[in-house]
């Protein structure tokens, strides 16, 4: 439902993850003039959303609004004390902490039912929002990758792993009977479109998440190769539930492999925006053409 109430509280969920991304310096040097109260204080304004959405539709929660206004307070104030623990950034346990929190948060669908059926997405966004304050305006950490001002040579690492990637896919997902390729094919315009809204909707948030946050601290604690290995299993294991009431082994199985090479395109140069551009690719084909 579009209303003035729902169309401001999606421009207030999109605000913080589009300003970070486009202009990260600027806010990052806006957050650290804030004294440590203001700095840990302030995510809270991210129950905003939730009470414009809430009270529009008539499903405002105390409960629903406390966690949306606490829960990014508590993020930035683990994170906030990760930095004092672990200053040479190995990984703490807070850190690890938070990643499970709003991780399974977001794959168990855990809040969205403060939210109406058809606007669940905010909770994805909001708990994004969240973890972009903690890990990249308070935890600073190095090799994140979080900007989406792409290069050519994102784009060239993000498309020849696609390219790499698709075939290998395209013959064990028809073997497995996962994959089916459709007769009648979209038009440019709806494959723009759809690469458009993946990559931003889909891949950004999903590559931040275990490519930006998780694979880069396994890599201090495990390597290079264990950290790929790890990031890309707890990946497809993310997508168990996907497209079923039951465990969708297949879907793992691809979405693992997957995994693979969207860490390689996000580790060759630490760009989000590289292994995001895998992951849109390899998402859109598989939409438009193979589900």
């Amino acid at each position: 439902m579009f209303t003035p109430a729902n169309l401001i509280a999606a421009l207030l969920t999109l605000a913080p993850f589009l300003a970070v991304a486009f202009f990260p310096e600027a806010i990052g040097t806006r957050v650290r003039r804030l004294p440590v109260w203001a700095q840990l204080a302030s995510p809270a304004v991210l129950c905003v959303p939730y009470l414009l959405v809430a009270c529009g539709s008539g499903t405002f929660r105390a409960q629903w609004f406390a966690l949306y206004a606490l829960l990014p307070v508590a993020a930035a104030t683990l994170l906030w004390q990760a930095t004092r623990t672990d200053p040479d950034q190995h990984g703490n346990w807070r850190d690890f902490l938070v990643l499970a929190a709003l991780g399974l948060a977001v794959d168990l669908r855990w809040f969205e039912g403060a939210w109406p059926a058809h606007l669940a997405t905010f909770n994805k966004i909001l708990l994004l929002d969240a973890g972009i304050y903690g890990f990249v305006l308070i935890r600073h950490l190095d090799g994140t990758g979080f900007d989406l001002r792409l290069r050519y040579k994102d784009l060239g690492i993000g498309l020849r792993e696609a390219a790499i990637y698709t075939p290998i896919a395209l013959a064990l997902g028809l073997w497995l009977g996962f994959l089916h390729i459709h007769r009648i094919w979209p038009g440019v315009g709806a494959m723009a479109i759809a690469w458009f809204f993946t990559f931003f909707f889909v891949a950004v948030p999903e590559e931040l998440f275990f490519r930006g946050w998780l694979q880069n601290l396994l890599e201090k604690r495990i390597g290079r190769y264990g950290a790929l290995f790890v990031t890309a299993c707890l990946f497809g294991l993310a997508h168990f539930n996907k497209r079923t009431t039951s465990f969708n082994w297949r879907y793992v199985l691809l979405a693992a492999l997957a995994g693979i090479f969207y860490g390689r395109a996000w580790r060759q140069q630490r760009r989000v925006g590289a292994s995001a551009v895998t992951h849109a690719t390899v998402d859109a084909i598989w939409s438009l053409w193979l589900r």
